[in-house]
């Protein structure tokens, strides 16, 4: 085998050698591979994030951890700073998890924690209204949180964050139409908001529009039955699932999808495991993930299954393992979601 020395490469005019950054990973004593690909990919992604607990009349303000690609048990990741507030939403970049929002009492928290590593949360700003059940979707750049009940009716209001940064939400613009307990899922470019619940009425309508501009939503096209479920939505940079429960009362265990960059009816997709409702979602390029839920309610009977699929097929979820506590209205994020990229 030829011998390889860096203490002889030079530059064109013999003047300078060879600058070696980035991590470099030795195979043997011999070879050498050199690092490739976006420096933000470099040294691992794939962690999803699931966060908050609701159990009824007991509530946790629980984070844990999978690597997406694998199968096992979540393992405990540290606490949310806002207490016991709990039907909260998620969303994220490739190096923060951002959490925002909840129930008893309605608060107006933002907290962040740093997905790669394991800790409690840190407070981030405000939301423009203390309110929960939004829905939530991000690219590299914005975070999103759109609709939500403030105590005082539906909100058709979205607002953004600009993750890499600390501070209060902004006016982005407004949803179709008023509701709480939906969805997003999103493209690097296009944000989508699915379902939702606009008392009495459990909705099947799906919005769109661009993250990285302001200004109202348009329609994208129906569910094939109405959905409620927050964060119960994840996918890659082409296709969005859903999970939503098309029912206040009955458990289903319905997965739809779309394609992102159309517009269009949702169309089927497969089963979750077990019938449940409001599970919580966070995906890979590969996979979506869909944690906890409940499978009976007055009283809940929550559950800490986590389901998987392969996003670019269709077919029936699997079993992936357990989360650290049963928990319905679960917020999910990762590092590596559609919004992302592939």
């Amino acid at each position: 085998m030829s011998e390889f020395r860096i203490d002889q490469i030079s530059n064109q005019t013999g003047t300078a050698g060879p600058d070696i950054a980035g991590i470099t990973t030795f195979s043997s004593t011999s070879g050498m591979l050199m690092p490739s690909g976006a420096t933000e990919y470099r040294g691992g992604r794939g962690r999803g994030v699931f966060g908050g607990a609701y159990q009824g009349p007991s509530n946790k303000n629980t984070i844990d951890f999978v690597t997406i690609s694998t199968l096992g048990n979540a393992i405990d990741f540290g606490d949310r700073t806002s207490g016991n507030a709990v039907i909260f939403s998620s969303c994220s970049s490739s190096v923060r998890g951002v959490f925002a929002g909840g129930y008893s009492p309605n608060t107006n928290t933002i907290d962040y924690i740093t997905i790669s590593s394991t800790g409690n949360a840190f407070d981030f700003g405000d939301l423009l209204e203390a309110k929960y059940g939004s829905g939530a979707l991000s690219n590299s750049t914005r975070g999103i949180f759109m609709g939500g009940n403030p105590n005082s009716g539906t909100y058709n209001v979205i607002q953004y964050i600009t993750i890499s940064t600390l501070g209060n939400a902004s006016d982005f613009g407004d949803l179709t139409r008023g509701k709480n307990y939906n969805s997003g899922v999103s493209s690097p470019v296009r944000g989508i908001n699915i379902g939702g619940f606009a008392q009495p009425v459990v909705l099947n309508i799906i919005d769109y529009f661009t993250i990285a501009s302001t200004g109202d939503a348009l329609d994208f096209g129906d569910l094939i039955t109405g959905g409620i479920g927050v964060n119960s939505a994840s996918g890659n940079s082409i296709r969005g699932l859903s999970a939503q429960n098309n029912s206040t009362v009955t458990r289903t265990n319905y997965i739809e999808y779309i394609t992102i960059a159309s517009t269009g009816n949702a169309q089927d997709f497969g089963d979750l495991t077990q019938n449940r409702a409001a599970p919580g979602s966070t995906s890979n390029s590969t996979r979506s993930l869909f944690a906890g839920g409940n499978t009976a309610s007055s009283p809940d009977v929550v559950v800490n299954t986590i389901d998987y699929v392969t996003i670019m097929t269709t077919g029936n979820a699997v079993d992936f393992g357990d989360r650290t506590v049963t928990a319905s209205y679960v917020a999910g994020c990762s590092d590596a979601h559609g919004g992302l990229g592939d």
